[in-house]
C-alpha cells in the first residue's frame, strides 16, 4: 500500500464519518478519560457516555472511587457489557492510581497496561487523547484497515507497526477517531463496504 493513497484514502473516510462523542472524548480529568475508555470496550460510546457521567457524579474524585464497593459500581453501570468485570477493574485500578501514583493517571504505555482493566487499546486511546503519538486499535480500526489493504493483520500491535509505517506520525492520535466515527456511522455492514469499496478506489 502507497502512504500517499492511505492517507488520501483516510481523509476521505473522515469526511465520511459523522461528528459524534467518543467515550474518551470531553473529560476534563485524566481518571474519567480512562475509566470511560475502559468501559467502552465491547460496548457502544452512546451508551458509556450517559453511564460514565452518572458514575462520575457519584464519585467525582478518583479518591471517591478507590473507595466505593464493587456492588454500588454495578448498579450505576449495569447497561454496560461485562458490567461486572468492569466494576471490578474500575475500582481496583482507582485503588492503585491513589496508591501508586498519588492519584495521578500516569501518562506512560508500561505503567498504564499494569493498571486492572486496561490493555494495549485503552492505553493507547487515553495516549492519543492525551497528545501523544498512539495508535489505539480496536474493532473498527481492524475491520476497515484490513478492508483497504492499510494491513494484513489482525493482532493489535502489528496493526499499529503497520499503519505507523504506512501514516507520518502527526496523524497517528487521530486514527482511531476517525475510522471509529466512521465506523459508528455506518453500522449496516452492505452501507459500509459500498463506500469503503468507492473509497478503495482512490489513487
Amino acid at each position: 500500500m502507497n502512504s500517499e493513497i492511505a492517507i488520501k484514502q483516510l481523509k476521505e473516510i473522515e469526511k465520511r464519518g459523522r461528528e459524534t462523542r467518543l467515550a474518551a472524548d470531553g473529560w476534563k480529568e485524566d481518571w474519567k478519560t480512562l475509566v470511560a475508555t475502559l468501559m467502552s470496550a465491547r460496548t457502544k460510546d452512546k451508551l458509556i457516555i450517559p453511564v460514565a457521567e452518572k458514575l462520575f457524579s457519584k464519585y467525582k474524585t478518583i479518591n471517591e472511587l478507590a473507595k466505593a464497593k464493587v456492588s454500588d459500581v454495578e448498579k450505576i453501570i449495569r447497561s454496560v457489557n461485562f458490567y461486572r468485570t468492569k466494576s471490578k477493574n474500575v475500582v481496583e485500578l482507582a485503588k492503585m492510581v491513589v496508591k501508586e501514583y498519588s492519584s495521578k493517571i500516569p501518562i506512560d504505555f508500561d505503567k498504564l497496561v499494569e493498571l486492572p482493566g486496561v490493555g494495549r487499546k485503552t492505553a493507547n486511546v487515553f495516549l492519543a487523547e492525551k497528545g501523544e503519538s498512539t495508535i489505539g486499535v480496536d474493532t473498527h480500526l481492524t475491520y476497515i484497515s484490513n478492508y483497504l489493504g492499510w494491513t494484513k493483520h489482525h493482532e493489535q500491535k502489528k496493526i499499529e507497526e503497520d499503519l505507523k509505517k504506512l501514516f507520518p506520525e502527526k496523524l497517528w492520535g487521530d486514527i482511531n477517531w476517525k475510522l471509529v466515527r466512521f465506523g459508528q456511522t455506518y453500522t449496516n455492514f452492505k452501507e459500509k463496504n459500498k463506500i469503503l469499496n468507492e473509497i478503495k478506489k482512490i489513487k
